[in-house]
């Protein structure tokens, strides 16, 4: 049972309240970069189908010998003829959104982060319509679990 006070539920289908709710989620840690490329990448490696998530990493050589990922440099999500990219290199992240058709990049338009994140909370909200993984990773997310 909810109350008036609970956060609402993430609706999967693409309506406009809840691409504002993901998109504030997906933005929530962007303040600091490795945290936000971190939940960033778990959260989309989550809810989108295996290989639609590529992660660049540069490990430092401390990060070599203590085991560690290194930190997140480039992220890119491939949705249907949509490729985002996200460059964290250099501490500002810059973004650039793709359409390719059949591996062949047709256009591709650099945009900042709010409207980065604004494109991918659209493409992944339309994906979770008709997942029912993608749809429970973005609850959590929304929610903050």
């Amino acid at each position: 049972m909810t109350s008036p006070h609970d956060p609402p539920a993430f609706q999967a289908g693409g309506d406009a309240d809840s691409i504002d709710l993901l998109a504030a989620a997906l933005r929530r840690d962007a303040a600091d970069l490795d945290v936000y490329a971190q939940v960033l990448t778990t959260t989309l490696a989550e809810a989108l189908p295996p290989g639609s998530v590529t992660v660049a990493r540069k490990r430092s050589m401390s990060d070599r010998l203590a085991g560690r990922e290194g930190r997140v440099e480039r992220v890119e999500v491939v949705l249907d003829e949509h490729r985002l990219v996200l460059d964290l290199a250099g501490g500002r992240p810059q973004g650039q959104i793709c359409k390719e058709v059949r591996g062949v990049v047709l256009s591709r338009r650099p945009v900042a982060l709010d409207e980065w994140v604004h494109d991918l909370a659209v493409a992944v909200a339309a994906r979770a319509g008709s997942d029912a993984r993608a749809r429970a990773a973005l609850e959590r997310l929304v929610l903050g679990e």
